[in-house]
């Protein structure tokens, strides 16, 4: 509920004027549109909400580059700071990124009583705690739609729409550089290094892709849903993560044919009871296994091609939210882009500058620390591709080693090749501590020479 700081002696004169100054950190692909984006719908804007927005600087790093942009040049600057603290800026926008100097630059502007919006993603999931804190100390808003998905509205129905609801699990596709990837190798037999390629000469991937394709990003993003869904401190330290740098098309291919799609899936889970077999508080400072830990992870996984998720194509994202009472929801839109982007800054903007007239702001619900549940400990089905010799008695050596680590075989498939044999397994849930046993037993027979690809299945 927002919090009203005006006392009930206060007069229409104490109403801030309908202009509201924004002082903006960064412009980039993001930073650029959202200034487009504002001198397009600048007279909408002010018909439905009452708010005209003026900028009043730019921080960047080049001023004299050239920008297409309907602003005066005067309006650029290297001093951030002097952004920030200039007296007649009343809202500040960030999307410089990272974490230093945008923390300090946002700390000193909740001090000066100035809301912020912000799209910085890596920031929020690694300090947000004290940030949201700081925000409401100073009461003000700290909004940041834009940080999670892009412009698909996650972060307002964690945060408000479903404050109320007991939310089981998050799982989503929330990066569009690996969606993008992976629809290319599956849809037109791209090999991972080209669909790459071609995703960064659209604008898809940065010229160093590592964040996005090795996990980081969406794990930031895990993070941020993981805290809010759970009402919880999660930080990106706490995300466990893979890339899909090591899919190939034979991976593809398998999938289809068992009839699943490979995605790249953040997933957030509350856990209500302990593991089986261990008892509460073992496993050290984590205490895995415990009641109420939470599970937070990125990995590439099957999804069966009847899931919704399976039918997001492209750069777009879509997160999927397991609630009690609400039952299943899902959202879905372009996660990634300047304008996507931009549009969801906007959108808290408009929030931000509403609330200043009002002297109202929405603080962030925020926990104490959470306690993660070791990936040991997590549970789901697998898919494990094998190389053997081909020769009697293979399959039962193979089929021991699972057996003997509580991991059950739902599904196998095997294909000859010369002189050995390429074998598909597909598992009951089982946890990840057994079948990476299973993975060592495996590696131990002589008649396995080689291990490939081994991926999570999810349930339908």
């Amino acid at each position: 509920m927002a919090n009203d700081k005006l006392e009930s002696s206060a007069t229409p004169d104490d109403t801030p004027p309908s202009t509201v100054r924004v002082g903006l950190l960064g412009c980039g692909h993001v930073g650029a549109a959202l200034v487009g984006l504002i001198d397009q719908r600048n007279d909408a804007i002010e018909r439905a909400s009452g708010v005209r927005f003026e900028i009043a600087g730019i921080a960047v790093r080049n001023p004299s580059r050239q920008r297409d942009l309907a602003v005066n040049p005067d309006l650029f600057t290297t001093d951030a700071a002097e952004v920030v603290g200039d007296p007649s800026v009343d809202v500040v926008v960030e999307v410089i990124g990272g974490i230093e100097p945008a923390r300090s630059l946002i700390v000193d502007a909740l001090k000066a009583g100035k809301p912020v919006v912000t799209a910085n993603k890596e920031l929020l999931a690694n300090v947000g705690s004290e940030l949201y804190a700081l925000a409401a100390a100073n009461e003000v808003d700290l909004l940041f739609e834009a940080a999670a998905a892009g412009a698909i509205p996650i972060v307002r129905p964690l945060r408000e729409s479903l404050l109320g609801e007991d939310v089981r699990r998050v799982i989503g596709i929330v990066n569009g550089t690996t969606n993008y990837i992976l629809s290319r190798m599956a849809e037109d037999g791209a090999d991972y290094h080209d669909a790459l390629a071609e995703a960064q000469q659209r604008g898809f991937a940065e010229r160093d892709p590592t964040a996005d394709v090795e996990g980081y990003d969406a794990g930031a993003k895990a993070a941020i849903m993981a805290s809010l869904a759970f009402g919880v401190n999660v930080v990106a330290g706490d995300v466990y993560h893979e890339g899909i740098s090591a899919i190939t098309q034979e991976d593809i291919v398998f999938a289809r044919h068992f009839g699943y799609t490979i995605k790249l899936l953040a997933i957030a889970e509350r856990f209500d009871g302990p593991v089986e077999g261990v008892a509460d508080g073992q496993g050290g400072d984590r205490e895995a296994g415990a009641t109420g830990e939470i599970g937070v992870t990125v990995y590439p996984a099957m999804v069966p091609n009847t899931h919704p998720l399976a039918s997001v194509r492209g750069s777009f994202n879509a997160v999927f939210v397991e609630c009690a009472a609400a039952g299943d929801l899902m959202f879905y839109g372009r996660g990634a882009g300047g304008a996507p982007t931009a549009s969801a800054v906007l959108g808290d903007l408009i929030d931000a500058s509403a609330n200043l007239r009002k002297r109202t702001f929405r603080p962030v619900p925020s926990g104490h620390r959470s306690r993660i549940r070791s990936v040991d400990l997590l549970k789901s089905a697998y898919y494990i591709n094998l190389e053997t010799v081909d020769a009697p008695g293979v399959l039962a050596e193979v089929a021991n080693a699972f057996g003997r680590n509580q991991v059950s075989i739902r599904s196998m498939e095997q294909h000859g090749m010369a002189d050995q044999a390429r074998i598909a397994f597909i598992t009951h849930t089982a946890y990840e501590r057994d079948v990476q046993q299973t993975l060592r037993d495996l590696r131990a027979l002589d008649v396995v020479k080689d291990i490939g690809s081994v991926l999570r299945v999810i349930g339908s």
